[in-house]
């Protein structure tokens, strides 16, 4: 991909988009293509169809998507399936017909079964049950990236796709209600400090395990591939490292110097029991991530503190 080619990124202003466009322009790339959520309703067909036809980008990367938490997941199930079939079939078709050099398609490591076995590789796909609190997302998911597939084996395109582990830092989503586990952590362990709280309140028996990969780890990740990969087969994108709840609360209560009690909710889903992406077919292409979890937190808390009075999903 040459520096002056011209790349949309959509959904630029989220956790991974924003990312994306910070590595981009960190390696030479100033011709971005960007629209907001307001400026453009990636869920509406005939208005994809007239952006693709009057920008023409050579490169898309499609890191729009509605996205939360077990709790939004769960609460809010026909507007997770509806809204992410809908981005993901109206880019990915524009992109098609209007002769995109290349597409690169962000998944979700909820595509994978319930109780897959672990680490979780590409090849376990559809072998088993998902876990039903975030189904109709996964199902959303796994509908683009054999969106991209068929594409690729029907009209001879290159979109390819990566499937990227728990995903944290600057730019994240901290509502309570709507937000993943660790920035939801952070925000009530950071409040807790300032308000002399005794205690934290953390969902489940934080027994689950779980992998967490910086964001700005992923955008690198997502650089090399559309720079070095052409395969329709999607590519497993995390850390090959995991951690418990309980380690993970411990981590971020130790960052942000709370020093009260940690109190695990056992009535609260744990969700999924682990999930661990084998690494090793993105590793065998010559990339490794750079973060360890704790750098990882501590940029991310020191992000937080400074946009504190502006973070997305402010209010409780």
């Amino acid at each position: 991909m040459k520096t002056d080619a011209k790349v949309y990124v959509a959904g630029h202003n989220g956790l991974v988009g924003n990312a994306i466009v910070r590595t981009l322009r960190a390696n030479g790339y100033d011709n971005l293509v960007l629209r907001s959520s307001r400026e453009l309703d990636l869920r509406s067909q005939a208005d994809v169809n007239a952006f693709f036809a009057q920008e023409h980008p050579d490169y898309v990367f499609l890191a729009a998507a509605r996205v939360g938490g077990i709790h939004a997941n769960n609460t809010y199930r026909a507007e997770f399936i509806y809204d992410n079939l809908m981005i993901e079939a109206n880019v990915i078709h524009a992109a098609y017909q209007n002769n995109v050099e290349k597409l690169l398609f962000l998944g979700s490591s909820c595509i994978y079964p319930k109780l897959c076995p672990q680490p979780m590789r590409e090849d376990y796909l559809l072998t088993g049950f998902l876990e039903p609190t975030n189904e109709p997302y996964a199902i959303a998911k796994i509908a683009g990236l054999k969106l991209c597939e068929n594409y690729c084996h029907q009209y001879g395109v290159n979109f390819i796709s990566a499937m990227p582990t728990n995903l944290y830092g600057p730019n994240d989503n901290f509502d309570l209600a709507n937000s993943h586990v660790l920035p939801a952590l952070m925000r009530k362990f950071h409040e807790a400090k300032v308000n002399h709280q005794p205690s934290v309140e953390v969902w489940g028996t934080g027994t689950a395990l779980r992998e967490f990969l910086y964001v700005d780890d992923l955008a690198n990740a997502l650089l090399f591939l559309i720079q070095n990969y052409n395969d329709s087969a999607f590519v497993n994108v995390g850390t090959g490292d995991e951690v418990s709840i309980k380690e993970l609360a411990l981590t971020i209560r130790a960052v942000v110097g709370y020093e009260g009690e940690t109190v695990f909710d056992t009535s609260k889903p744990d969700g999924t029991p682990r999930k661990l992406l084998d690494i090793s077919k993105l590793e065998s292409l010559g990339w490794q991530p750079k973060t360890s979890l704790k750098q990882g937190i501590e940029t991310t808390y020191q992000w937080f503190i400074e946009n504190y009075d502006k973070i997305r999903g402010k209010a409780a």
